[in-house]
């Protein structure tokens, strides 16, 4: 037998290679077929099914065994990446505050979250009660929870798709997914570990597994900043060690592995605290370690991990429902939207009812927990083979309905023109306003000072005489999450406590700030500020001037003749085109493009997606021209 360093050459790869090979082509598939409706990992589960009956039925035990090894890894890699997509420092801004009223305690998202999940349960028991009438059901409680569940990693993307995500309606879902995933993940390790070992003292264990991940948050709090430690992570994190993967793999390890010596039904919760662990240390600037995570995860793991779902479904299962399966699985399917769909009438009252509605649709997609939840109690044996194959069919139409009709509900209406916020009638702030004008953006100047907001009247400015900290001022105002607000009152403490408010109370994401010193600049940088550090940007103009004198007097003394503009490709039909196959302009310019979190110089071989945005310098006409052409 052939060898190499003890380790058998004669494995057989065709069932990984069967795996990898669906993967690879539901994706490309349904990208060539221009199908964005069906999430791929739909397909993914369907296809398993085929490819465990078909292609994998003579495959070796050995083989499946490993297969289902990287499945659990995959599923394991699955509730990592959930909990690093849970953004912590929303959760944490939407905390309630001093000076909470019965009002703002209504649209605080957290509040609400929580009494979402709660009435959730509350729904989901009594109908897991009124099905075991129906059907036999094992354990009541354990299938309310299943069906309590919903999915992060299906509702983030819809909403990024219509830039909704960063709106106060878009957290408001975002963050009661979030809470629904936490108590979710919370509730079943508790009520696994005390199914299979009865209440006993060890389970205090759990609750020293939160007590770790609160020590590794301070350990790392405190050492996150020490230089030797950050020298060395720049220099190794993209080398041939990849520090940074290394580091979270091993942070993920630790917790499965302690989870696992307090009970394997903990590994759920381990993994998921890991994420939410690295997602406080990464906050907003976490974009290049989550590109290689994702690619690690979704690139091959947790595929392997829904094709094998597939594989394993066995569609037999369901005869223990004779002639009752048919209206068992309506039954179960209207009541996995039920349960969702009324309690999101508490968003009635902040967004209305047609968006409420469409709320709970988006709500009730549920995916990997469902799944995972499901494969528990069957293993447990709280649940019977044919409840989880229900289940299982019941993730794949939820996941699919859910999106549609909040897309269908939900009609978006024709977007307000972007408008600019200036907090401040300085004289930066008068400059900036009228050089908008001269791109034909719309801005108004908050202006406390009654004497100073005559003046800008009198200059034709468009201003509003009213303070920057008090909440009316951005609700007479309209302001919406497109909105940018520029904080710049002239006193760094004011801007801070503006910021701070905007943060927290509106969870607004388009600010700019000013900061005129480090410590100035860590604070807006910890509310997620976008800031401008004020000596920087004066030696850069200097360096500019004296460098590049002919750019430095095109791009601020002339606007008549070039300027820099952000075009989206828009364009369906564009989408897998070439730059070389797009006739620009004579006079424009394709200076970088940015794909999602990615900033990068194209070239002519660069392929372009929609959504893509293409920064582009040129006059007036020939950014037209390109505006035409991409949209």
């Amino acid at each position: 037998m052939t060898t190499f360093l003890s380790i058998s050459l004669k494995f057989d790869y065709f069932p990984l290679f069967v795996v990898v090979g669906l993967a690879w082509i539901i994706p490309m598939t349904l990208s060539m077929l221009r199908i964005k409706r069906i999430p791929s990992v739909v397909i993914e589960i369907f296809m398993g099914y085929f490819a465990g009956r078909y292609l994998l039925i003579n495959s070796s035990s050995e083989s499946i065994i490993i297969l289902e090894f990287l499945a659990l890894t995959g599923f394991i890699f699955l509730m990592f990446l959930i909990g690093l997509e849970i953004d912590m420092d929303q959760v944490i801004y939407s905390f309630p505050r001093n000076r909470i009223n019965y009002s703002r305690l209504l649209k605080n998202p957290l509040v609400i979250a929580f009494i979402y999940f709660f009435l959730t349960i509350i729904l989901s028991y009594a109908v897991a009660t009124g099905l075991s009438r129906i059907v036999h059901i094992r354990n009541n409680w354990y299938c309310a929870l299943i069906m309590a569940t919903t999915s992060v990693s299906i509702i983030l993307p819809v909403l990024k798709n219509r830039g909704e995500a960063s709106g106060a309606y878009g957290q408001m879902l975002i963050i009661t997914a979030a809470v629904a995933d936490i108590l979710s993940i919370v509730l079943f390790t508790f009520t696994a570990y005390i199914i299979k070992n009865g209440f006993r003292i060890e389970i205090m264990l759990i609750i020293l597994l939160f007590a770790f991940f609160y020590l590794l948050y301070r350990l790392g709090t405190r050492f996150r900043n020490w230089s030797a430690l950050k020298k060395i992570s720049f220099q190794l994190s993209h080398a041939a060690s990849q520090l940074s993967i290394r580091g979270a793999m091993l942070l993920l390890l630790i917790f499965v592995v302690i989870s696992q010596y307090i009970s394997p039904e903990v590994v759920l919760l381990g993994a998921f605290l890991s994420g939410i662990l690295l997602s406080l240390f990464l906050h907003k600037q976490r974009s290049l370690l989550l590109v290689k995570l994702d690619g690690m995860g979704y690139g091959f793991f947790i595929p392997v991990f829904f094709v094998m779902v597939g594989v394993k479904f066995d569609p037999s299962a369901l005869k223990e429902f004779e002639s009752s399966l048919i209206p068992f699985l309506l039954i179960l399917l209207l009541a996995m939207f039920v349960i969702k769909v009324i309690p999101s009438f508490l968003f009635k009252r902040q967004f209305g009812s047609r968006r409420a509605l469409s709320g709970g649709f988006l709500l009730s997609s549920r995916l990997s927990l469902i799944i995972a939840a499901s494969a528990i109690g069957l293993e447990l044996g709280v649940i019977s083979p044919g409840i989880n194959a229900s289940f299982i069919i019941m993730a794949v139409a939820t996941c699919f309905l859910g999106p549609v009709l909040f897309n269908s509900i939900n009609l978006q209406d024709s977007q307000p023109p972007e408008r600019t916020i200036i907090i401040g009638g300085s004289s930066k702030g008068v400059l900036l306003a009228r050089r908008l004008n001269i791109h034909g953006k719309a801005s108004v100047i908050v202006e406390a000072d009654e004497k100073r907001f005559k003046d800008l009247h009198s200059k034709g400015l468009k201003a509003c005489l009213s303070d920057g900290l008090d909440p009316a001022t951005y609700e007479n105002l309209k302001m919406t999450p497109s909105c940018f607000v520029v904080v710049e009152t002239g006193s760094d403490e004011l801007n801070i406590r503006i910021c701070e408010m905007l943060r927290k109370v509106y969870n607004h994401e388009r600010i700019i700030s000013m900061a005129n010193g480090w410590g100035v600049e860590q604070q807006l940088k910890r509310l997620d500020v976008n800031t401008i550090d004020v000596r920087r940007v004066l030696a850069t103009t200097i360096e500019t001037l004296i460098v590049r004198p002919t750019t430095y007097h095109a791009l601020i003394e002339t606007f008549e003749n070039f300027r820099v503009e952000e075009v989206p490709v828009i364009n369906p039909e564009l989408d897998g085109c070439r730059v070389k196959e797009i006739p620009f302009h004579k006079d424009a310019i394709l200076i970088m493009m940015k794909r999602g979190n990615n900033l990068f110089i194209p070239h002519g071989e660069t392929y372009l997606k929609t959504g893509d945005v293409l920064s582009i310098f040129a006059t007036d006409s020939a950014i037209e021209s390109t505006r035409q052409k991409l949209s």
